[in-house]
């Protein structure tokens, strides 16, 4: 966004941006012109098909300062080939994005493939929802998230769907966001957890919970919730 100094107005204001991508009215169909009524359980059906696995995350593309946004042109091929390899190589944002690392082969994977894919930190998902908006929108082509090496093995047929309108969004002629279960964030909440961990094991403010009631216990309990997540979509 080429902000130099960051506040949380501005942090607010990406955060509005993402969620507005994916709240606003899509058409429940691909040859409706009835939009959703009920947005949010028809995400948790799409994206939640096992209640152990509840994490979901949004990359959208494109997002930019409004003055580089009059010198730019997008086409779907060219956001849906970015989003799909954001969403493989579990990139937040478009710069920066690993076009290194590849879906796995299909079959048993070998030994040297679960290294590699490993080392270049291949992002598995359980399922994956494209939303769409902006010309010409019929035209595009989401056939790279259908692919079954993007998904975990357990999964059923249709854990990617896509939802559209032609209606844009903001100011861009044409957007396109995902909303992914998958591997996203692990590295972040093992970290989030570590560093509890770390504060919990020197007593750090646990004086200030115990007198409110909190027992030692419920801290650890929550530990074991989080750290069972984390290994869940570890094991994907």
């Amino acid at each position: 966004m080429n902000i130099k100094q960051i506040s949380f107005s501005d942090i607010n204001q990406v955060l509005a941006h993402q969620l507005g991508s994916v709240f606003q009215p899509t058409y429940s169909a691909e040859s409706s012109f009835h939009y959703r009524r009920n947005p949010l359980g028809d995400l948790m059906e799409h994206l939640v098909p096992h209640p152990e696995f509840k994490m979901l995350s949004i990359r959208n593309v494109p997002h930019m300062s409004e003055n580089s946004l009059a010198y730019s042109t997008f086409t779907w091929a060219g956001l849906l080939k970015h989003l799909r390899q954001m969403l493989i190589s579990n990139a937040k944002m478009e710069e920066g994005i690993d076009w290194h690392v590849r879906p796995p082969l299909s079959g048993p994977p070998s030994l040297s493939k679960m290294s590699l894919n490993k080392d270049l930190h291949f992002n598995t998902s359980i399922a994956n929802l494209v939303i769409l908006r902006g010309k010409d929108v019929q035209s595009a082509d989401v056939e790279g998230f259908k692919d079954p090496a993007l998904y975990t093995s357990w999964l059923p047929v249709n854990a990617f769907n896509v939802w559209k309108t032609q209606r844009a969004f903001s100011k861009y002629e044409k957007s396109a966001v995902l909303v992914s279960n998958s591997q996203f964030l692990v590295k972040p909440l093992d970290m989030i957890v570590g560093k509890a961990w770390n504060m919990f094991a020197s007593k750090a403010y646990i004086h200030q919970y115990t007198k409110f009631g909190i027992e030692e216990e419920d801290f650890l309990d929550s530990f074991t919730s989080l750290e069972q997540v984390v290994a869940s979509y570890c094991n994907l």
